[in-house]
């Protein structure tokens, strides 16, 4: 058995100790907003928080998320930083197709929790490998901008 907790909720999953943590989430904890894109951590669209950091889901197996906090999309509200995240998301129109959205977004959390001022090099860094077929690459950089200048004002 593995013990997982998710979004603060507790779950007993009896799975191997090697299979993705992505499989988990979406198909018997049944939270889809991770998505699976490329099975090889190189899309970003299964980025989830692990103990605050991101964390590509299907390379990562269950057993390295015992005993720590992992968070989805779903939850990211939760936070004040992924709720400036998601604000800036939709008043910078991000969103095409929405697909890799969620991992966009979460890997944008983490890099403000992390470094509250990012310059545009920093975004690059921290958002290469979170792919976009659509191509909203200007909008993320505007949007992490915002919410950056956002938590600023609140601060």
């Amino acid at each position: 058995m593995i013990t997982l907790t998710i979004n603060s909720q507790t779950h007993e999953l009896d799975v191997p100790e090697d299979m993705p943590l992505l499989w988990a989430i979406r198909d018997l904890v049944q939270l889809t907003g991770t998505k699976f894109g490329c099975g090889m951590a190189m899309c970003g669209a299964c980025t989830v928080h692990l103990d605050g950091e991101a964390v590509r889901s299907c390379s990562t197996p269950v057993s390295a998320a015992q005993g720590k906090a992992v968070t989805t999309i779903e939850a990211i509200n939760a936070d004040p930083v992924g709720q400036r995240v998601q604000q800036a998301w939709l008043d910078q129109g991000v969103a095409q197709c929405g697909y890799c959205q969620g991992g966009q977004i979460m890997s944008a959390t983490a890099l403000l929790k992390e470094n509250s001022k990012p310059s545009d090099d920093d975004i690059r860094e921290a958002m290469n490998g979170n792919l976009c077929r659509c191509g909203t690459y200007n909008r993320i950089r505007d949007a992490i901008h915002q919410a950056a200048d956002n938590g600023e004002a609140s601060a």
